[in-house]
């Protein structure tokens, strides 16, 4: 049972991962400067915030995508055939997996505890607010751009 729901986490979040990442190198930038744009506004950041914040927000995102490339051609490329790959296989894919995870959970204590000592604590929960609320209007504009095209 934990490991269909393993798998069905894995997929859930490939869904998740190839709206945000399949797209092109331009589109990347435009998400980029939008982001960047957005969270300026939602955390008030003074000019010698944002000279050390961004940076150190930027090394953190580099790494992290670093580790969703990995993820996807380690894990996801492989789930491609997951109806016939064997039960040992699946053990080790599955152990990949929670091993980049937690590969993923130490680089944000670091870089959420790194952020933290550099914009506040409380601007580093904004942070995380203004990282979701991206993410939704991100979401919700794809929808919307979605239906359109329906229509």
């Amino acid at each position: 049972m934990n490991k269909l729901l393993y798998i069905g986490m894995l997929a859930a979040m490939l869904m998740t991962s190839a709206v945000f990442y399949g797209q092109n190198k331009p589109d990347r930038n435009k998400l980029k400067a939008l982001k960047v744009a957005f969270f300026t506004e939602r955390l008030s950041l003074s000019a010698k915030e944002a000279e050390v914040f961004w940076p150190l927000y930027n090394e953190y995102e580099e790494k992290k995508e670093s580790l969703r490339e990995r993820e996807k051609s380690e894990i996801y490329e492989k789930l491609k055939n997951a109806e016939s790959i064997s039960e040992s296989e699946a053990q080790n894919l599955l152990q990949q997996y929670l091993e980049l995870e937690e590969q993923q959970e130490e680089l944000d204590n670091e870089y959420f505890n790194r952020i933290a000592k550099t914009i506040t604590a409380r601007k580093t929960l904004m942070m995380f607010r203004a990282e979701y609320e991206f993410r939704r209007q991100l979401i919700k504009r794809y929808s919307e751009k979605q239906s359109g095209r329906r229509n």
